[in-house]
C-alpha cells in the first residue's frame, strides 16, 4: 500500500476545508468591518478570547454545513483493503487518499469526523434551545409570583436534579425505553413550550394591534405546528422536518435533564430583577404580569442566559460524546464523535490514529464554546 508524506497530508486537509475557509473569511471580514453596528456580537471582536471563540465555533459550524463537500468519502462507505490503514494511505488503483487513515471497518476516519460534526451541531444547539424555552417559560412565573407556584415548580425541578446525570440519561436512552411511548410523550410535552412561549410573547406585546398580532400568532402556530408534527409524529408531509427515533430519544433526554438547570437560573434572575424600579413602573402603568415578565424582566436577564446557553451547548456536546462512548442513543454505525471514539478505543494499543481526530474535534469545539462564553461574560460585566 502506498502512502503520502505527513506534510502532504496536512496540505490535503487544508485543501479539503476550502469552503470552510472561504465562508469564515467572508463572515469574519464582515464582522470586523461592521462590528460597531453588531451589538453584543460585534463586541466579541474587541478581545482575543472572543475572536478565538467565534472562529472555532464558526469553523465547526461551516464544517457541518459543507460536510458533503469537505468529506471525500461516504462516512459509512467501506473499502476492504483500507482496514486500519495508516494516515496518508492511498486507495489502490485510484488517486484518493485516506487522509487520517482507516478504522477497523475500513471507513475513512477524516470523512467520519467531518460528518460527525453535522450530527453534534444539530442535536446539541437545538436541544439546548428547547431546554432554554422550557426553563424560561417555567422559571419566569416561579420567580415572579413566588408562593405556591414557586414551591410546586421548584419541587419538580429539584426532583429531576436529584438524579445523577449519567444515570438519568442511561434510564432515558436505554433501548428498552426507546421502544415505549415515553420518549414521544415527553417530546409532545416539551415541543409545546416554544409554541406557548412565542404565542404569549406576541400576544402580550401586540394585543392592542390585531393586524400584527394575527400575522405573528398565525405564523407561530403554522411553523410551530409543522415542526411539532414532524418531530413528534414524524408526519411532516414535505419530509423536511423529521428525526430518527434514537435521535429523538437523545434530544428529549437532553431537554429533560437540562431544563431544571435553566429553570433555577431564570428563577433566581427574576427574583432579583422584579425588585427594580422599571418593573414597579410597569406595574403602575397597569401592565399584565406576563407582559412584565417577557418584555421588562427577560430582556434584562439575557446576558447570563446567553453565557449559560454557550456553556450548556458545550456540556451537551460532551454528554453526547459520553453517551456515544457507552453505545447509548445513536445507531452503532453513526459517525458522531462519541461513537467514533468508542469504536477506536477497542484497538487503541494497536492503532491510535482512528481515535485522535474525533477526540480533538470534540475537545476543540467545546473549547471554542467555553472561550465564547468567557468573552460574553466579560462583555455582560461591562454592560
Amino acid at each position: 500500500m502506498e502512502f503520502i508524506g505527513g506534510f502532504q497530508v496536512f496540505i490535503g486537509v487544508l485543501i479539503r476545508f476550502w469552503p470552510v475557509w472561504l465562508a469564515m473569511a467572508i463572515v469574519l471580514g464582515a464582522s470586523f468591518t461592521y462590528k460597531s453596528k453588531l451589538g453584543l456580537y460585534g463586541q466579541l471582536f474587541d478581545s482575543g478570547v472572543g475572536i478565538a471563540g467565534v472562529s472555532i465555533c464558526l469553523f465547526w459550524l461551516f464544517t457541518a454545513i459543507f460536510s458533503g463537500t469537505v468529506a471525500p468519502f461516504d462516512p459509512l462507505g467501506q473499502i476492504v483493503v483500507m482496514k486500519d490503514a495508516l494516515p496518508g494511505a492511498i486507495v489502490p488503483d485510484t488517486d484518493q487518499v485516506y487522509l487520517f487513515g482507516g478504522d477497523k471497518l475500513a471507513r475513512d476516519v477524516f470523512s467520519r469526523m467531518v460528518f460527525g460534526s453535522k450530527i453534534v451541531l444539530i442535536i446539541a444547539p437545538a436541544a439546548t434551545a428547547f431546554a432554554l424555552m422550557v426553563g424560561i417559560t417555567l422559571g419566569l412565573p416561579a420567580g415572579y409570583y413566588g408562593g405556591r407556584t414557586d414551591s410546586i415548580l421548584s419541587f419538580l425541578a429539584n426532583l429531576v436534579l436529584a438524579f445523577p446525570v449519567i444515570l438519568l440519561f442511561y434510564l432515558l436512552v436505554t433501548p428498552g425505553i426507546m421502544d415505549t411511548p415515553i420518549p414521544y410523550a415527553l417530546a409532545g410535552l416539551f415541543f409545546l413550550f416554544p409554541i406557548i412561549f412565542f404565542t404569549t410573547l406576541f400576544y402580550t406585546r401586540f394585543k392592542n394591534r390585531p393586524d400584527r398580532l394575527y400575522i405573528l400568532v398565525g405564523l407561530t402556530l403554522l411553523l410551530g405546528g409543522w415542526i411539532y408534527i414532524g418531530l413528534v409524529f414524524n408526519a411532516d408531509p414535505l419530509g423536511i422536518v423529521s428525526m430518527k427515533p434514537n435521535q429523538l430519544n437523545i434530544f428529549v433526554a437532553v431537554v429533560f435533564a437540562s431544563s431544571p438547570g435553566v429553570f433555577r437560573i431564570v428563577r433566581g434572575l427574576v427574583m432579583d430583577i422584579k425588585t427594580r424600579d422599571y418593573v414597579a413602573a410597569a406595574q403602575t402603568r397597569g401592565e399584565t404580569p406576563w407582559y412584565i415578565m417577557l418584555w421588562e424582566i427577560l430582556p434584562n436577564a439575557r446576558g447570563p442566559l446567553i453565557v449559560d446557553a454557550c456553556l450548556r451547548i458545550g456540556y451537551t456536546t460532551i454528554l453526547l460524546g459520553t453517551l456515544g462512548y457507552f453505545g447509548l442513543g445513536l445507531a452503532p454505525e453513526s459517525p458522531d464523535w462519541g461513537t467514533a471514539i468508542k469504536d477506536a478505543s477497542r484497538l487503541l494499543r494497536s492503532f491510535i490514529h482512528p481515535a485522535l481526530p474525533p477526540t480533538i474535534a470534540l475537545m476543540s469545539f467545546v473549547l471554542g464554546l467555553n472561550l465564547l462564553a468567557d468573552a460574553l461574560r466579560e462583555q455582560s460585566m461591562k454592560d
